[in-house]
């Protein structure tokens, strides 16, 4: 595992995070989980500011994006990501509890990677969540530029 890159998750409900964080750890990802609780501190993450500005060079392996955030919300994180050269490379997948389609369209107009609906059940959340984490952190292939940027 030469690419070994965070997750970022970013997810202000308390239980929706409780349950992300224990459905990755199920996995047993080597990946560490990093977790922005608003759409602000996510963006201070990737732009490495504030807090994380002494965090380790390199891009998530895929931010994990709730639509409804406090301070800067989904929609305003991914427009900022993927109008940002250094960013749009970065895989967002939109992880919401919104069945609106305006959201859905809005999120791919964007440029979302991946627009999943949090199912209600715990099962399915549950493995919803694994089967998230186990294809951005290991079986997907990130553009070279992304791997030479941690070279």
């Amino acid at each position: 595992m030469a690419d070994l890159r965070p997750i970022l998750l970013v997810e202000d409900n308390p239980r929706d995070l409780e349950l992300t964080l224990a459905a990755l750890a199920k996995c047993q990802l080597a990946n560490d989980i990093v977790v922005a609780r608003d759409g602000a501190e996510a963006l201070d993450y990737l732009d490495s500011k504030g807090t994380y500005k002494d965090r380790p060079p390199g891009d998530p392996a895929v931010v994990l994006l709730d639509l409804k955030l406090p301070k800067v919300d989904g929609l305003q994180v991914l427009e900022k990501v993927k109008k940002d050269p250094q960013q749009r490379q970065i895989p967002v997948v939109m992880l919401t509890s919104s069945r609106e389609e305006r959201d859905l369209v809005k999120s791919y107009e964007l440029g979302v990677n991946a627009f999943v609906v949090k199912p209600v059940d715990f099962n399915a959340f549950f493995e919803a969540i694994q089967d998230l984490g186990m294809f951005w952190a290991v079986l997907n292939e990130p553009p070279p530029r992304a791997r030479l940027k941690e070279a």
